[in-house]
């Protein structure tokens, strides 16, 4: 996979400028949901980062940064592969009376906001999906500062009471693994810093996290820590010192395990493809390791899903390295990307977790990547919305047409349950901590000249 660029900070006087501009422009300004987003309660969480996927032959191209909050950036690359066939699965026959009934669906999910609006979303998705069960809820711990990777932002209790209504439900929560996961340390900078965790001096954050966890009642937790070791994204990451990242996770696990009423299941969830290392070499053995994730993105521009299935590191290979180690597999991110409005890859995506029964997936939904907060993927949504609506845990993901019958036309969009659209705008750089501070992103309307004051 090709090496990402991670986020620079902005200075002060960029913020400066952008706040400037949004005074300026404010009678056409628009939030990047189409209304002013609910006031963060607390800091800014950490951005999940789609990653771009090589194979055995790759060249950089040109980085770009995804537009909506929070943030994915990656760097494209232009890819060969040998392609090699995967067959989607069939509907499955009928069912005699001596066979053994189906197993359930894959449980899933949707990222949909960090904070207590993500809660509330997840009952409007569900309504969109016309009373599909998503059973599975996924927020993110800020990387800024130690005390957040504590555990200390109170969003965690709306997420913990979400939990707590159904025995059936999952809460993935993203942990990092160093504060300030988001700088610009050196290859140096990092190998140091993974070298004193590796040595036991912050055993005691990960003990308070773990504290804070089973007081909220939620101490089955899947914790994806440490995510997308394998690229150049996050301070966490594993290629300055593969093996003291290995010790150092081995270390975290260790210690939350410790804590009297756990019941932590913990998720190695590398990016699909190669990326700046080979995300086997970082994984930390069977002991310490629950569940083995992959975040896949629809990636690099004009990569075929087959590609991404056979490419090295790819989505088969996950799926192999799973079964010789006999864990379940997972998806905590995936979606669109580089190939835009792609219904294929939706449709093969969601067939592909159906054959592989993945312990839950989460789709990464804002723009670029989404398909009910992002109308710009109508395509995609309908290929989403009519493979999953109206499911439940014990029915099968697709409806059945009758024989020689065309499926019926699915809309996109709910107005009783959805949100307010996305508005084709141009969202304004301000920083994170600056959006933080004013509520929301805020973009400038493409047709704000034209509105009615």
């Amino acid at each position: 996979m090709a090496a990402q660029q991670r986020r620079r900070r902005r200075w002060p006087a960029y913020i400066a400028a952008g706040i400037a501009a949004s005074a300026a422009l404010m009678p056409g300004l628009g939030y990047a949901a189409g209304t002013r987003e609910e006031a963060a309660a607390d800091p800014p969480v950490p951005l999940p980062t789609a990653t771009t996927a090589t194979t055995a032959t790759a060249t950089t191209g040109t980085t770009a940064t995804a537009t909506a909050a929070p943030t994915a950036t990656a760097t494209t690359t232009t890819a060969t592969a040998t392609a090699t066939t995967t067959v989607v699965p069939s509907a499955p026959s009928a069912v005699t009376s001596t066979s053994e009934p189906p197993a359930p669906p894959p449980a899933f999910g949707a990222y949909l906001d960090y904070g207590p609006s993500g809660v509330t979303r997840m009952a409007k998705l569900s309504r969109w999906l016309d009373g599909a069960e998503l059973r599975v809820g996924h927020t993110y711990l800020p990387g800024d500062r130690w005390s957040n990777i504590e555990g200390a932002p109170r969003f965690l209790d709306a997420w913990a009471n979400w939990r707590r209504e159904r025995d059936d439900r999952i809460l993935a929560l993203n942990v990092p693994m160093l504060e300030g996961n988001e700088e610009s340390h050196s290859y140096t900078e990092v190998r140091t810093l993974l070298r004193r965790g590796a040595a036991g001096e912050f055993d005691e954050h990960y003990r308070r996290l773990a504290e804070r966890l089973v007081d909220l009642g939620v101490p089955d937790t899947v914790l994806v820590l440490g995510w997308e070791m394998n690229g150049i994204t996050y301070t966490h990451r594993c290629g300055p010192d593969p093996e003291a990242w290995k010790t150092y996770w081995n270390r975290i696990v260790t210690t939350m395990r410790s804590v009297p009423g756990q019941k932590f299941r913990f998720d190695f969830t590398p990016s699909r493809g190669r990326d700046a290392v080979p995300w086997t070499d970082c994984y930390p053995g069977d002991d310490t390791v629950d569940i083995i994730g992959m975040d896949t993105y629809d990636q690099p521009q004009g990569m075929s899903f087959d590609e991404q299935v056979a490419e090295p590191y790819g989505l088969q290979k996950h799926v192999d390295f799973a079964k010789e180690h006999g864990k379940p597999i997972s998806y905590p991110e995936w979606g669109l990307f580089r190939n835009g409005d792609n219904a294929v890859y939706m449709r093969r995506m969601l067939a592909w977790m159906d054959e592989h029964k993945p312990l839950y997936n989460t789709l990464t939904d804002y723009c670029p990547h989404g398909v009910w907060r992002c109308r710009q993927n109508p395509k995609a949504a309908e290929a989403y919305r009519s493979a999953l609506s109206g499911r439940t845990e014990s029915e099968p993901t697709s409806p059945v047409s009758a024989p020689g019958s065309a499926p019926a036309p699915v809309s996109t969009s709910d107005p009783a349950s959805a949100p307010l659209p996305l508005q084709a705008c141009s969202p304004l750089q301000l920083g994170t901590w600056t959006e933080y501070l004013l509520g929301g992103k805020l973009c400038v309307r493409f047709d704000w000249w034209s509105r009615t004051r």
